[in-house]
């Protein structure tokens, strides 16, 4: 991808309150041509964006016990974050729970209705099981499906596991920014599989993985990503 897709994860999470509409709304505007967050559900069914999908930090409680209604103002609905964010960004979701799968794609179904917008192209949806993003992919074939995994777990090497993930249409394989070579992102483009990058901090990182034709770069540093991406590009 020509330019490369740049993910604030979890919002502007270096500058303001992770996973927060203020978070989004900033990452937005410091340049970020995606948003990245991990979804949840509650006990109502409601896709809610969070990182831990839990409240609290001794009685701790998962979000999927709790009817939105009682949630802290803080945690978004994914409704709400297209609702005051627009439409005109990629947004990549950790699927953390399988049990968000449902309400996250009835979700996006109906909101691309009610605004307008043809939200399912632009929607990476990642997990780390090639299986289940295989399942997904077949279910949802307009959605971008997103393996996140690390080399050392391509039990068979990196080809094999390129090879299944063109087999299945798999759109992209995500792995941590030091799994990444010149090589590897040569050798996935050849399977016609992208190469997103997660874990991209430092100004010196983010040069170097977008100068491996990386597809895809997910930072905390909004600022430093974009700069990063406005010299090369």
């Amino acid at each position: 991808m020509k330019p490369p897709l740049a993910f604030a994860h979890r919002g502007a999470r270096a500058h303001e309150r992770e996973n927060t509409i203020a978070a989004f709304r900033l990452a937005l505007d410091m340049g970020a041509t995606g948003l990245e967050s991990d979804v949840w559900v509650t006990a109502d069914g409601v896709a809610v964006l969070d990182h831990d999908g839990v409240l609290g930090t001794v009685r701790r409680k998962a979000l999927r016990s709790i009817p939105r209604a009682e949630l802290p103002a803080h945690i978004p609905t994914l409704a709400e974050l297209f609702g005051t964010c627009g439409t005109d960004f990629d947004l990549s979701l950790d699927i953390k729970d399988d049990e968000a799968i449902e309400p996250t794609m009835a979700t996006l179904e109906r909101l691309s209705s009610d605004l307008g917008a043809d939200l399912l192209p632009r929607t990476w949806l990642c997990h780390p099981e090639w299986q289940t993003c295989a399942e997904w992919k077949e279910r949802w074939p307009r959605v971008r499906i997103v393996n996140s995994t690390r080399l050392l777990r391509m039990k068979d090497g990196p080809e094999r596991h390129a090879a299944r993930l063109a087999e299945a249409n798999i759109d992209v394989v995500n792995m941590r920014q030091p799994d990444w070579t010149g090589g590897l992102t040569t050798l996935f483009h050849r399977f016609e599989v992208l190469c997103f990058g997660w874990d991209v901090q430092h100004d010196r990182l983010l040069d170097d993985i977008f100068d491996l034709g990386i597809d895809g770069v997910y930072s905390d540093h909004v600022d430093r990503m974009m700069r990063s991406h406005r010299s090369i590009f």
